[in-house]
């Protein structure tokens, strides 16, 4: 007997629609990438789409091959209303990833060409500035299109970034592993030492700067 594959439902419209019907316009989709690894920054965007005139094949970044991902991240920055905010290694490691998740958000809600009327943001928690007019999905990423384009433009934005301060850094990785802590960025540590783009914050760097 032959086994049908099923597969996962892509991200479709309905918060968005379902935003709309309660009145408000201008609906954002807002993401991150960049919580986990051990160095680099975290990234956020915001995308505002026409949902009459969207890229198709929108779906949660990591679903997508590099390649692809890089075409409708120029896709959406083409059709769509963009914004990018970045929360810095030394702001992580100043007030927390969680914190730093939340600053990178709002900046990115705030480079937003127009204000948007209403948030659709990636996750159960919000930044107490979101929570008047915004919403928590989780997995929103494979479940909204506006929050799936911006976790494609997040992730693109800052794997370039990952990439820039590879050639500045050589010898980490970080153009294949975007600073997560890969066998190979873990055996460069110790053989090259901790960097300035580490998180001294997050226990693996703490521990070798302890020790060191």
């Amino acid at each position: 007997m032959k086994t049908e594959l099923i597969l996962p439902p892509a991200p479709d419209d309905s918060f968005e629609r379902a935003a709309m019907e309660r009145g408000h316009r201008l609906i954002a989709g807002v993401d991150e990438v960049g919580r986990g690894p051990l160095a680099g920054p975290v990234v956020a965007a915001a995308v505002i789409l026409d949902l009459e005139n969207f890229p198709e094949g929108l779906n949660d970044s990591k679903k997508l091959t590099p390649k692809r991902r890089a075409a409708l991240s120029e896709s959406i920055l083409k059709q769509a209303q963009c914004g990018i905010g970045v929360a810095s290694v030394a702001e992580i490691d100043q007030i927390n990833i969680l914190q730093a998740t939340y600053l990178a958000m709002r900046r990115a809600v705030e480079a937003l060409p127009v204000p948007p009327e209403f948030l659709l943001v990636d996750g159960n928690r919000l930044p107490v500035e979101f929570q008047s007019n915004a919403e928590a999905v989780v997995k929103g990423d494979a479940r909204s299109i506006s929050i799936a384009a911006a976790s494609i433009i997040a992730k693109e934005y800052r794997d370039n970034l990952m990439s820039a301060l590879a050639e500045e850094y050589p010898g980490y990785g970080w153009e294949r592993n975007a600073g997560y802590g890969s066998k190979a960025h873990m055996d460069a540590l110790k053989t090259l030492g901790v960097t300035p783009h580490h998180r001294r914050s997050f226990k693996p760097i703490h521990n070798i700067l302890y020790q060191e």
